[in-house]
């Protein structure tokens, strides 16, 4: 539990209720999933794989992975969220396992088991991120790829992610995120050498507010997916 934040999972608890509410603040998780889901698939060919989901939420991405033929694990430290996570499997049939662990302590547990790891959109939310990105890394087996995403830190990222999604479009609740926890993709990608991964693909993604709709491309200046292999 050292490596994280009790405002943070106090935060995403009170919203625990609404994860599978695709018009709740969870709204922008639901809409950028396909395109989640299209990269990791496409760049790791999850089924049939063991998969590992860190900081699984209420589940949108493991259960489409589980979807796509994955084994996958799905792990978080918040309760409420793991609750409602273990409670759609009942609706949607799908099978993944859910536990409360923390990765650090996941990858002392089950070093090397898993063909590939998912790290959506929380390393800006804990204490320490490169500590996560490490655990990751012990994690996946030789060769296996590892996906990160997060929020660049620039003045167009605070315009972007905290004035116009927070404030001005309302696609997130207010104090969703703190700017001074944002990761430029030099830093991700410096933790990620460090802990053994080879970075091979960065992709931003936008959003466009006039027809309100997010796609993949070469801007990494606000949203960004990493992938890496581990040597």
């Amino acid at each position: 539990m050292s490596n994280a934040d009790p405002i943070e999972l106090e935060k995403f608890s009170q919203l625990a209720h609404k994860w599978w509410d695709p018009n709740s603040e969870f709204k922008p998780l639901h809409e950028i999933n396909p395109l989640r889901l299209g990269y990791i698939d496409r760049l790791a060919s999850i089924s049939g794989k063991a998969v590992l989901d860190v900081g699984c939420g209420g589940g949108i991405l493991s259960e489409s992975m589980a979807g796509l033929g994955a084994r996958v694990t799905g792990i978080d430290l918040a309760d409420k969220s793991l609750q409602v996570a273990k409670l759609h499997l009942l609706e949607s049939g799908k099978q993944v396992e859910y536990r409360k662990v923390a990765v650090e302590e996941l990858a002392a547990e089950r070093p090397g088991q898993f063909d590939a790891v998912t790290c959506m959109e929380m390393l800006e939310h804990v204490p320490d991120p490169a500590g996560v990105v490490a655990a990751c890394a012990k994690l996946v087996r030789p060769g296996g790829q590892v996906f990160f995403s997060t929020l660049n830190r620039n003045p167009k990222s605070y315009l972007f992610a905290i004035l116009g999604a927070e404030y001005i479009l309302n696609l997130l609740p207010r104090g969703t995120h703190d700017f001074a926890k944002f990761i430029k993709p030099s830093e991700l990608a410096q933790w990620c050498r460090n802990a053994g991964l080879n970075v091979f693909d960065v992709t931003g993604m936008s959003y466009n507010p006039m027809n309100k709709t997010y796609s993949l491309g070469h801007d990494t200046s606000v949203n960004y997916m990493i992938a890496c292999r581990r040597d």
